[in-house]
């Protein structure tokens, strides 16, 4: 099974910039479109971008101009660089799978965004 390890997060200001890596354990990962996903309290785990095996990207519209999903594939790792960080980009972060299936879930990584 592939393991997932998440991170990069912290406590940043309004404005501010986060990279956030996910790093895998098998090879296996560079096959599958991988998604980036955060969970904010209270609410339910939602998709925030997404990277197919061959780079092409996708985002959703809340997170669209400000995050940069991409990978290396040579170091089994998808990274998520995010800009201009409001409060509501509050939430941890998780990289999984995206589509039918998932690999086993990894800690995630906390991501808050306050003065």
């Amino acid at each position: 099974q592939v393991q997932l390890v998440e991170s990069g997060g912290g406590l940043v200001q309004p404005g501010g910039s986060l990279r956030l890596s996910c790093a895998a354990s098998s090879d296996i990962f560079n096959n599958y479109t991988i998604g980036w996903y955060r969970r904010a309290p209270g609410k339910q785990l939602e998709l925030v971008a997404t990277i197919t095996s061959s780079g092409v990207t996708f985002y959703v519209d809340s997170v669209k101009g400000r995050v940069t999903i991409s990978r290396d594939n040579a170091k089994k790792t998808v990274y998520l660089q995010m800009n201009s960080l409001k409060a509501e980009d509050t939430a941890v972060y998780y990289c999984n799978r995206y589509g039918s299936g998932s690999f086993i879930w990894g800690q995630g990584t906390q991501v808050t965004v306050s003065s």
